[in-house]
């Protein structure tokens, strides 16, 4: 009887992502098989610190639990193999995975098994494989580096934590400077004293074209209008209609095209243009950047390069396909090829790949929107059009600067015309033009109408996400893959909570706040933290010995946690009483602080474990059965909506707020929505009805 034929071995490939897998694959042909790790294979356990402080702190990795049958099936794939090559993210966590995979498949790290590409394209996966490297131990320490450190500090306090504060709390390196950075511009508005002052806006006319100007000064002089008795000082020298053109400057103006996007400079964007959280704004990138499924005839292909990075850096592969795609389109005066822009490092910027691109130009939005969902090609839009703007030319702007002037009171007029427009053909970040009529020294205008204005200064704003991040990478706190992790911790663990889209620190987060900030002062100081971002930078590029580093920070922490554990007092989280009885038990009810933020309880807990949550009532009937009150109440998700206070009784529901009041055109109720453009607006939902609010 005839053996059957054994199956010819191939190639081994392991990427992180199932998607990845299959894209990769496709393009390496029927050589190469190609398997997903699903992420990391091994980690530090969850249930213990897992590190040997006294032995050079030397981890203790586990194979996670849970990934069993997926580490059984790679060691089966890796023994019938002729090569094995690893082929993770292209950053240190990517390179942490691979050292990981390369000890439990036994294989050699020092052997060149590892592939790293930028884009996920034909092109750029087959040229990676002619040149595989050996695992960069330095990357590897650099993230094992940071796992440490962020393990010595989250389990040495939180036990603390819960010893004297209250169980189930938690603190991290990087996220208590958050909640630090939230706490203290809470504070300076707390303290923010508003200011009078007043502005005086006068329109003006000049060969029957009107312009609007401000006041400026009095006698040659910077003025500020402090108060009624400044207006009315300046009033009162205004005697007539007739107003002389005292100055006139004519400038041309350029404005460079921004950036290509880094993975912060792209969660600010989406935040303020497309109104994405950066969790999402990621989780999108990584599925362009892992591959979508396009025509037969070019099947998956990753639509942009990799997005976690902190470079603005473009090769001059890309740099040259933009230049010809501009040229074609817009014409030669509109490609920046050849044109010197020096691209600003972000503090601390590791420079490993390339700024976040699409990986071919010739894809432009409108040829993928047959491919993509709604969110997705929002974003791809996005980087696309500010890809193609970064190898563009500048815009020109012609800009005009008129002073007017009557006894001594100045008034400035601003105004600009685009010349040329650059890259605001495809990204338009300018205002609109703001043309002055032609004025020559000397001149006459006539004055239409004057405006004084009484204003108040503004206390700083809360932090946006996008203004978060922002703070937090021009400090040098964190990395690109940390970002949208950090923001969504410390709302996880409601130590802040959005409002309005703004982070509010909560009672629970300002009290572990003041605790860190007494008891730690290293942990929460951002000097101290940046210049430990640039440690890990150093480990990186082989300048710095990992364990050094770590001990070097471990040595004060371990003194702090001493004393901390001496000093700090059980800190009592009194109830407060709610104001009404419990309906199970009639005694009392109170008002408990809990891991997520407070809830009604009975005042006999443990005896009677009746409990409520806390709702916010609108002050609006509810418009469905007409008894119960409409509450604020929260999805699974984390978001906002309204619903009735009689649920499950009533099941009304609305995304946007009730008003209290009857669509005039079809009775439906009203509600109040902020549209984008306009502000807030009291709108009918079946779309008949608009009253503008707000501006």
């Amino acid at each position: 009887m005839a053996k059957a034929k054994s199956k010819p071995k191939k190639n081994l490939v392991i990427v992180e992502s199932p998607a990845k897998a299959k894209t990769i694959e496709k393009y390496l042909g029927r050589n190469y098989k190609v398997v997903a790790s699903v992420g990391h294979v091994r980690d530090l356990p969850k249930s213990r610190m897992a590190i040997d402080v006294e032995n050079n702190y030397e981890p203790d990795y586990i194979n996670i639990r849970g990934k069993g049958d997926i580490i059984k099936g790679l060691k089966k794939e890796a023994k019938n193999a002729t090569n094995i090559y690893l082929a993770s993210d292209p950053d240190r966590e990517g390179e942490a995975i691979s050292w990981h995979l390369s000890h439990i498949l036994g294989l050699n790290p020092q052997e060149k098994n590892r592939v790293v590409f930028n884009e996920i394209t034909k092109d750029a996966v087959k040229e990676a494989f002619k040149n595989p490297r050996e695992i960069d131990q330095d990357l590897v320490d650099a993230q094992q580096a940071r796992r440490v450190l962020d393990r010595l500090v989250g389990y040495s306090l939180s036990p603390i934590l819960w010893k004297k504060v209250k169980s189930g709390l938690s603190a991290g390196r990087v996220q208590s400077i958050a909640v630090k950075m939230i706490i203290d511009r809470e504070e300076e508005i707390r303290k923010f004293i508003p200011e009078e002052y007043w502005t005086i806006d006068a329109h003006f006319q000049k060969d029957k074209q009107k312009f609007k100007a401000s006041f400026w000064g009095l006698d040659g002089k910077k003025f500020e209008l402090k108060n009624n008795d400044h207006v009315k000082e300046v009033m009162g020298r205004l005697k007539s209609k007739e107003y002389n053109v005292l100055d006139v400057v004519k400038k041309e103006k350029r404005r460079n095209s921004p950036n290509s996007y880094t993975t912060s400079s792209l969660q600010q964007d989406a935040s303020n243009k497309l109104n994405f959280r950066a969790g999402k704004t990621m989780q999108i990138a990584q599925l362009l950047y892992q591959g979508i499924q396009l025509s037969k005839k070019e099947g998956t292909v990753g639509l942009i390069t990799y997005m976690r990075t902190d470079s603005t850096r473009i090769s001059q592969t890309a740099k040259e396909e933009a230049s010809q795609f501009i040229t074609e389109k817009f014409g030669k005066e509109y490609s920046a090829i050849g044109v010197n822009k020096a691209a600003k490092k972000a503090q601390n910027a590791q420079d490993a790949h390339e700024a976040i691109r699409p990986s071919s130009i010739e894809r432009t939005p409108e040829m993928m929107a047959a491919f993509l969902d709604k969110d997705q090609l929002k974003l791809y839009t996005l980087i696309w059009n500010r890809f193609v703007a970064s190898q563009m030319t500048p815009a020109v702007f012609d800009t005009m600067r008129v002073r007017i002037e009557q006894n001594g009171v100045i008034f400035n007029a601003n105004g600009s015309k685009m010349k040329f427009k650059g890259y605001t053909a495809v990204y338009n970040d300018t205002e609109k033009d703001n043309t002055l009529p032609d004025m020559e020294v000397n001149d006459k205008v006539k004055n239409v109408s004057m405006q004084p204005t009484q204003h108040f200064t503004q206390p700083p704003a809360r932090f946006t996400e996008a203004t978060l991040i922002k703070v937090l990478e021009e400090s040098g706190i964190g990395r690109p893959s940390t970002y949208a992790a950090t923001v969504e911790t410390i709302r996880k663990r409601n130590y802040v909570k959005l409002e309005a889209k703004r982070f509010v620190p909560q009672e629970i987060g300002e009290i572990v706040n003041k605790l860190i900030v007494d008891f730690f002062p290293n942990v929460i100081n951002v000097d101290f933290t940046a210049n430990m971002e640039h440690n890990l930078d150093e480990i990186e590029v082989g300048k710095e010995n990992w364990r050094q580093v770590v001990d070097h920070f471990y040595q004060p922490f371990a003194k702090e946690l001493g004393n901390a554990e001496e000093q700090i007092e059980k800190i009592e989280i009194k109830d407060e009483p709610a104001g009404f009885d419990c309906d199970v038990c009639g005694n009392p009810m109170v008002i408990k602080l809990g891991k997520y933020g407070k809830f009604y309880a009975c005042s006999t807990f443990p005896v009677c474990r009746n409990t409520k949550p806390m709702v916010k009532e609108i002050g609006v009937i509810c418009p469905k059965c007409h008894e119960g009150q409409v509450i604020e109440r929260k999805s699974k998700k984390n978001r906002l909506f309204y619903g009735c206070s009689r649920f499950p009784d009533c099941d009304f529901t609305s995304w946007d707020k009730p008003i209290g009041r009857d669509c005039p055109k079809c009775e439906h109720f009203l509600v109040e929505k902020k549209v984008r453009g306009k502000g807030l607006q009291v709108i009918c939902p079946n779309g008949d009805y608009e009253e503008v609010t707000t501006k």
